[in-house]
């Protein structure tokens, strides 16, 4: 039996491991975090600091990994690419490359180089001529330290890179122009810079605007600019010469015109593996780690998709408060809910706080629409501090 390590330990990868599991593979999980859900919930977990290479590499001696697998968050995927510096394991980009893409510095200059759509890097000499602009930490997820900063509030703007400078792993911020539109998700699996099987997701922040709390498949999207959006990415995986495997992006749609914000290459959190499993019958998570195992991914002609209308919503709140209890507004037909807090906790606002995931099922296009509306105005349910 060969041994792999899953590199993560958050509840959003448990499909991960659950999968290395079932195809017959010991799987050791790594993390520091030792209230994480896989982290008390499986039987070979180590509890280490894995941005620590010099500790994981002994630790990959000791248990004789011949697999590393990322999990779902960006310094997982970074540590993995830097432990794979002799290219012994399959499935990663080589570190350079990984931070041409995960660095959102490093990623606009590539995107220019490119000719590729994406938000413009303000330089400090343009500074106070350019409005609105947005500011980023250059490393960090999920919308935390991000500030979008008008004319009429340019004296935040120090403050606002101080706080993006805060949650930046690096210490280091972007300040780039402020798009407006539609954000979306292009979730890609590809074989020689080739696109296998796509998906695209809609997303909406309602609790927090610059993180994503809910979420579903568009089967509508525009095919032209779908087409457009495949061949940047092609080109984009032609240009790295990107080993196979997902690359994930984010986007902004504003009319007949797009901007790419961000691309990765781990598996998105918040299980949106199961968002596209449960919408349309794809392997997302199969797909996504067959080539950690040096496996080749699924072609499309092998499979045969579904279109069900699921709703992906993140339970949050705009405030920190105590959580007592959840108060449903409308009848719902629940596919699946994973609780993340207990009553009595004080949950902060999002995104450092999350009450539960949940995937709601609808039956028609129109009962979509209807729950979406209500998830979108937090109408769905109350939530309460009292039980």
């Amino acid at each position: 039996m060969k041994n792999v390590l899953l590199v993560d330990t958050n509840f959003s990868s448990a499909p991960i491991y659950d999968y290395i599991k079932r195809s017959g593979y010991r799987v050791f999980v790594c993390g520091g975090n030792s209230s994480d859900f896989l982290a008390r919930s499986v039987e070979d977990y180590i509890k280490i600091d894995y941005s620590d290479l010099n500790k994981m590499q002994e630790l990959i001696r000791s248990r004789h990994i011949d697999y590393i697998v990322p999990g779902c968050n960006d310094l997982s995927y970074q540590v993995c690419t830097q432990l794979n510096t002799e290219r012994r394991f399959s499935g990663l980009d080589d570190y350079e490359t990984s931070e041409s893409i995960n660095n959102k510095e490093k990623f606009r200059q590539l995107a220019g180089q490119l000719a590729l759509p994406a938000p413009g890097i303000i330089p400090s000499e343009k500074l106070g001529y350019v409005w609105p602009i947005i500011v980023k930490p250059v490393d960090a997820y999920s919308g935390r330290g991000v500030t979008v900063v008008h004319e009429a509030e340019k004296g935040t703007l120090p403050f606002a890179m101080q706080q993006a400078e805060k949650y930046s792993r690096t210490g280091s911020c972007i300040v780039e122009e402020y798009i407006e539109g539609q954000l979306y998700s292009h979730s890609a699996f590809f074989s020689a810079g080739e696109i296998l099987m796509d998906f695209i997701v809609e997303e909406h922040g309602t609790a927090n605007p610059f993180t994503v709390d809910t979420s579903w498949v568009s089967y509508e999207f525009p095919t032209e600019m779908l087409l457009c959006i495949r061949n940047a990415i092609q080109m984009l995986a032609k240009k790295l010469n990107l080993v196979d495997g997902l690359i994930h992006t984010q986007f902004i749609r504003n009319e007949g015109k797009f901007w790419l914000i961000e691309v990765t290459r781990r598996c998105p959190g918040d299980l949106y593996s199961k968002l596209i499993e449960l919408s349309t019958g794809f392997h997302y998570v199969e797909s996504y780690v067959r080539p950690f195992l040096n496996q080749a991914i699924p072609s499309e002609s092998n499979v045969s998709l579904k279109q069900s209308y699921i709703l992906r919503h993140t339970i949050s709140q705009p405030i920190q408060d105590l959580f007592g209890s959840i108060q449903f507004n409308l009848p719902l037909q629940i596919e699946k809910m994973v609780s993340l807090t207990l009553s009595g906790d004080l949950v902060k606002s999002s995104p450092l706080g999350r009450i539960a995931l949940l995937f709601a099922k609808a039956n028609s296009k129109k009962e979509m629409c209807n729950l979406i509306d209500f998830a979108l105005k937090r109408e769905l349910y109350t939530i309460s501090s009292v039980i």
